[in-house]
């Protein structure tokens, strides 16, 4: 029995793979955003000079980092209507991600922390720097320049791991694609659609990564090494 490919009628609903990706990457951009905020100040805190916040920030980043991503957005999603804090699935899938996210990049970033050379510090602190100035000005820049491929890759396959999220009928492009293969039957020709959609998400995500490489990082310009 050989089977005939039709991509028409899962292309006529193209409207919705449109709304379906760009959901996809508000995810994915909330969740970057977010999601590397938090993990620059649990890296921070797991290097810093408190015991008790370090610990907090380890237990968050290993408890994360060892259970799944879909039971985390069970968590949140149910977690959260159980004791009556209502919230829409996109809402509670960018939280999750967030969470999932963040237990990540700070585990990247705290390594770029750790590379730093201790004789920079002292020097630092011979220039009379406040600790904010040293972080800001001596630490971090360095740090996340060193990390940053790291970085834009866990990010990539954030917005790949978002397709998860359907599973609480966030309406993201994998949620769209298993309701249009139901409507059409063309399930092979559906899901080819969405790998496609991904790759080019993809893409265009490494692109920007890429371009914001050259406007963050001007040293790496000047040696034509963005990324």
């Amino acid at each position: 029995m050989r089977y005939e490919f039709d991509f028409s009628a899962p292309l006529s609903y193209w409207p919705d793979f449109v709304a379906g990706a760009a959901t996809t990457l508000g995810l994915s951009l909330a969740a970057t955003v977010f999601g590397f905020l938090l993990g620059v100040l649990c890296a921070l805190g797991t290097t810093g000079r408190s015991a008790w916040l370090a610990r907090l920030c380890g237990i968050y980043v290993e408890a994360i980092r060892n259970t799944p991503l879909l039971v985390q957005i069970f968590i949140v999603y149910f977690g959260l209507a159980s004791v009556g804090v209502k919230v829409d699935a996109f809402t509670a899938a960018t939280a999750a991600l967030v969470i999932n996210v963040g237990a990540y990049t700070a585990e990247i970033v705290r390594a770029g922390i750790n590379s730093i050379h201790p004789g920079q510090l002292e020097a630092a602190e011979c220039l009379g720097l406040s600790r904010l100035q040293v972080l800001t000005r001596i630490v971090l820049p360095p740090a996340i320049e060193r990390v940053y491929p790291a970085l834009t890759s866990q990010y990539v396959l954030l917005m790949l791991a978002s397709s998860i999220t359907s599973q609480i009928s966030a309406e993201e492009l994998t949620a769209v694609a298993n309701r249009i293969q139901s409507d059409t039957f063309r399930s092979v020709e559906t899901y080819l659609i969405v790998a496609a959609a991904y790759l080019v998400l993809s893409l265009v995500m490494r692109l920007v990564f890429w371009g914001a490489s050259y406007i963050a990082f001007p040293r790496r310009r000047r040696i034509g090494t963005p990324i």
